[in-house]
């Protein structure tokens, strides 16, 4: 019987430098999915892989002194070593540098070109490096970068344009009629309000300005643009052919069942791969998944801060099963989730030691002691009276329902949901041990059936939960096969009981699966880390203690000092200040400025708490019109100060002054 196929990718990682944990986690979760699919019976392609063109790369290879292939080997090969640690089960990895994904890439924009839907042109506008996209002023946001909130600079050179409208029409009526294409919905509704409804631009599709990517073969001087270039990975990766010559195994594995992707590349994913495809005549993928951030809880992590949590770190710490249950059950399926330190010891001693570790550890302890590690349902023997067989009846209920909730929720890729149900499971088993009390059966020898009766329902109960944990923690799943003495189940046994085998006798010494830790040692230790890379960031970047730090910014257009007088600063003591609701960025001050007081809401959440904020005496620009933010009225402007990595410090007097003080 043939198994059905299931494609899943990754977004390929940018090869730009080592990946944070923020980063790792997208290939963790699609490991998981991958992993539960191959459970349920599919025949998986898991395919990830590394983006290596563009102008960032060949000018980090530059400042490296090395050439952009050297560059994108080394940190491919990092890339690769840290999906490898984190023991992800991907069939492919591919780079965009592989000679035949290059050949098609060139093929197909050939293809493309012949059929009229990419001409040659000229663009203007704002451009961003690291993004590498152009922008009209209009799309700015605060004269930056609308994806990645930096810097962008006016250029302008000749470059080949993609006729994106004339499939607009086309990709909606595709959107509306496959409302699961594009999840969560919130990024549905984002891609349809923002871009699509509103009318698309033509996309450039080639540079000229560099030289780091795929040569248009027909046209030299210009190299294939990143994205056009990058997303023909999902199927230049299983053996697509522009020619019309593709293998067995594109034919059997496209389109795509799931591209699981960040929810900063969604549009690329959701409206120029899908017009691609269907310049190309190709079916659109099934779903396209754009999962939420993980967070850094106590601040952006920064290279020159030193505070850059990698995959690594935290396996060091942790170990792999750990970090990997963090990252699954800490992020909510559409909202950002937060990793701190703190956090990260708490899940480790409340969830995996205690709920898991000591649940299998004590029963394969008491196996020993009471039946020197031999286990056996006895039960049958004697009928149990009512209240022992409802205990009995609960505990089974739980545990063979976990299967179909578990199902059902990764069916809607709520992982982190599914994880809980799953430890809803070892938490039940946990109870089960405080109802039965096997230290007062062993004391009685006539309940000694009794006793292994329940032993054996708590050792049978832990194999299903370790038979369904597996795709998320497969070690740990593997480590409590072995020391129970047996092997992972199959998946459709896993809604009934009494498969671990009669008789069977459990490991001698169980192995702790999870230690606990003490969180101060942890944060210390991390800080430790994070001054040494501080340092050795200081120290490569040429900067001693005593140096100052100095930013240059793009200056603006000139004023006269008629523009500049309409602007009136003073300075305000700020008296109250709460968080906005359903904000992250935003505080509301009562600010003081003579014998007025002035409601202004800032963006400075991240930076400073609510509590903080009062008492300080603060520049304002006091005449700025009125605005609503968040459903708040704000009626001027806090001014702050904000440094290369993103920090903000509120600007305030050197000396005390009255609230009113007029700032000149």
């Amino acid at each position: 019987m043939n198994k059905p196929k299931y494609y899943i990718t990754t977004a390929i990682a940018y090869t730009s430098g080592k990946p944070h944990i923020g980063n790792s986690y997208e290939i963790v979760l699609a490991d998981s999915i991958a992993r539960f699919k191959r459970q349920e019976g599919y025949d998986v392609f898991f395919q990830t892989g590394t983006d290596e063109h563009g102008q960032k790369i060949e000018l980090k290879a530059e400042e490296a002194g090395i050439t952009p292939k050297e560059f994108v080997d080394n940190v491919s090969t990092t890339i690769k070593g840290l999906w490898d640690l984190m023991d992800t089960s991907y069939d492919k990895f591919i780079r965009t540098t592989d000679g035949d994904h290059e050949k098609q890439v060139q093929k197909i924009f050939k293809r493309l070109y012949d059929k009229g839907d990419i001409y040659k042109g000229a663009y203007e506008g704002m451009y961003c490096t690291p993004c590498e996209s152009f922008w009209t002023e209009s799309q700015l946001v605060d004269g930056k970068c609308p994806d990645c909130g930096r810097e962008v600079k006016p250029a302008k050179e000749e470059a080949y344009f993609f006729k994106m409208s004339k499939y607009a029409e086309r990709l909606i009526q595709h959107i509306n009629e496959h409302p699961e294409f594009i999840q969560p919905v919130s990024r549905k509704n984002e891609m349809m309000n923002n871009f699509l409804l509103p009318g698309l631009q033509d996309l450039c599709v080639s540079r000229t300005s560099f030289k780091w990517g795929i040569p248009v073969d027909f046209d030299p001087k210009h190299v294939v643009y990143v994205w056009l270039d990058a997303l023909t990975n999902y199927i230049t990766g299983i053996g697509y052919d522009c020619d019309g010559d593709s293998t067995d195994q594109f034919k059997a594995l496209w389109p795509a069942d799931l591209h699981l992707i960040g929810k900063d590349i969604i549009r690329f994913h959701t409206i120029y791969w899908p017009i691609f495809l269907m310049a190309l005549d190709l079916p659109l993928p099934k779903q396209v998944f754009g999962h939420p951030w993980l967070l850094q809880g106590d601040g952006k992590m920064s290279k020159s801060k030193g505070n850059v949590i990698y995959a690594d770190d935290l396996v060091d710490f942790f170990g792999v099963d750990a970090v990997r249950y963090f990252v699954l059950h800490e992020m909510p399926f559409e909202n950002d989730g937060v990793i701190s330190w703190e956090l990260m010891v708490e899940r480790m001693n409340s969830d995996l030691a205690n709920t898991l570790g000591n649940l299998v550890n004590r029963t394969i302890s008491m196996s020993n002691k009471y039946f020197d590690g031999i286990v056996e349902d006895k039960g049958a023997a004697k009928p149990l009276s009512d209240d022992l067989k409802a205990v009995d009846d609960d505990l089974k209920s739980v545990v063979t329902g976990t299967k179909a909730k578990v199902q059902n929720k990764m069916k809607d890729l709520k992982v982190a949901d599914a994880l809980t149900e799953i430890f809803t499971l070892f938490k039940r088993c946990n109870k089960y041990i405080d109802e039965t009390e096997p230290w007062v059966l062993a004391k009685d020898e006539a309940k000694a059936d009794r006793l292994s009766t329940v032993l054996y329902n708590l050792v049978d109960c832990i194999m299903t939960g370790a038979s369904l944990i597996e795709p998320f923690m497969p070690s740990t799943a593997k480590k409590i096969a072995a020391q129970l003495n047996t092997t992972l189940r199959e998946f459709d046994t896993l809604d009934e009981l009494g498969y671990y085998p009669q008789g069977n006798k459990v490991t001698e010494k169980p192995e702790i699966l999870f230690a606990r830790l003490d969180a101060k040692e942890v944060i210390e230790k991390a800080d430790a880390l994070f001054a040494e890379r501080k340092a050795e960031a200081e120290k490569a970047a040429g900067k001693t203690e005593e140096e100052e730090t100095v930013i240059d910014i793009e200056p603006r257009e000139e004023i006269t000092y008629d523009e500049f007088a309409k602007m009136q600063f003073q300075v305000g003591e700020i008296i109250a200040c709460e968080e906005v609701k359903k904000s992250k960025k935003l505080l509301c001050s009562q600010v003081k400025i003579g014998s007025q007081v002035k409601q202004i809401v800032s963006g400075i959440k991240q930076h400073y708490s609510a509590e903080e904020m009062v008492g300080k005496k603060v520049m304002v620009l006091v005449n700025l019109k009125p605005a609503t933010l968040a459903g708040v009225v704000s009626e001027g402007m806090l001014l702050c100060a904000e440094d290369a990595e993103g920090n903000l410090a509120l600007v305030t007097p050197e000396k005390e002054m009255p609230a009113g003080a007029e700032i000149c």
